[in-house]
């Protein structure tokens, strides 16, 4: 087709075609780097263009015959020379040094919810990893919690909160070897001085949620860990001296750990609808609030406070109740059995 008009905007390359229509090239960063990214022979991390910090929605239609959106986050470029022998990782780090979000091109291990949506876009957390140029596109977001195997949720799993805007570092690993690139999250444009105010209340909030999920989730496992580890030390102790004793402390432990857990999660949903049956219980409740906070550039309300405010108060006890419970009864039991003989190394035994 003809080409009538070349501009380019930004990053961006726009191409006017004959027929009225026009295609646009999302981010022409990397071909200015190219005359130095061409006088290397090994690896070479592009230096991204600015990213901005925007609300991109989980879901889009893509049935109805309309153009296609750029990439939701920011585009992150590199070369590798050859096939990688191992992982390449990749670091985001802001100002401070700290590691926001960690990525790898090993492959992910981890039971995935079914993907019952199908406009609902998967994230991708695994890197490229192939010979010649590579593109990752970056949420914006932290590193997801700690995630519940086979837990359901009516969306995509708990995820990290999108970061702040202000200057961050990539730092690529490649073949022994470590480069670096600056990047730089601006607000929305369309945001003023009072709005990004509001946006660091409404930040500190989302990390104090974060936080707290990761916190529930570790305690579900371990939890789950423990009760397993538990039934396994009841099977062995049968036949020996104080068996009958053991597997009755066995089962009364079971109970108090499972009544902990049906605190926490709700036991009884086995799909993404089930919440319709069963009322939610704090992780559900939690991950609840935490997509509302994922709305707009605004200071939290009252009742978002509030409602917070509430939530992690009632985690607090459960934790409380769970690690009381784990250092006393849970310990003394382990220690039972390893007098009456029994190896309690692989029951997760404090």
């Amino acid at each position: 087709s003809p080409v009538h008009d070349l501009a380019v905007s930004g990053d961006d390359l726009a191409i006017a075609t004959h027929g009225r229509s026009f295609w646009i090239l999302d981010d022409v960063t990397p071909l200015r780097q190219v005359g130095a990214a061409a006088a290397t022979a090994g690896s070479w991390l592009y230096a991204p263009a600015t990213g901005y910090r925007l609300y991109y929605p989980d879901a889009v239609d893509k049935r109805p015959p309309s153009g296609q959106n750029p990439p939701a986050g920011v585009l992150i470029d590199y070369y590798l020379a050859a096939t990688p022998a191992g992982p390449v990782t990749l670091e985001i780090v802001d100002a401070s040094g700290k590691v926001v979000r960690h990525l790898s091109s090993a492959k992910q291990k981890g039971a995935k919810q079914p993907p019952e949506w199908p406009d609902l876009i998967q994230p991708v957390d695994t890197l490229p990893a192939l010979k010649g140029m590579n593109r990752f596109v970056w949420d914006l977001r932290y590193d997801d919690p700690v995630q519940i195997p086979d837990a359901f949720y009516a969306g995509l799993p708990p995820r990290g909160p999108i970061v702040l805007p202000g200057a961050y570092t990539l730092r690529l690993g490649y073949g022994g070897k470590t480069q670096s690139a600056p990047l730089t999250i601006s607000a929305d444009p369309r945001d003023r001085g009072s709005a990004l105010a509001g946006l660091r209340q409404k930040f500190d909030l989302a990390m104090e949620v974060y936080h707290d999920q990761d916190a529930l989730h570790r305690a579900v496992n371990e939890i789950r860990a423990v009760r397993t580890g538990i039934s396994a030390l009841s099977g062995k102790a049968k036949g020996k001296p104080q068996g009958a004793a053991l597997e009755a402390d066995g089962a009364r432990l079971a109970a108090a750990a499972s009544k902990i857990e049906a605190v926490l999660i709700q036991v009884n949903i086995k799909g993404s609808e089930a919440n319709l049956n069963f009322p939610g219980m704090l992780n559900e409740q939690i991950y609840s609030f935490s997509q509302l906070l994922d709305d707009a550039d605004t200071a939290p309300n009252q009742q978002e406070t509030e409602t917070y405010a509430g939530m992690h108060a009632r985690l607090g006890t459960q934790l409380a109740d769970w690690n009381t419970l784990k250092s006393t009864q849970v310990a003394a039991f382990c220690q039972r059995a390893r007098e009456a003989g029994i190896s309690a190394a692989a029951a997760s035994c404090p």
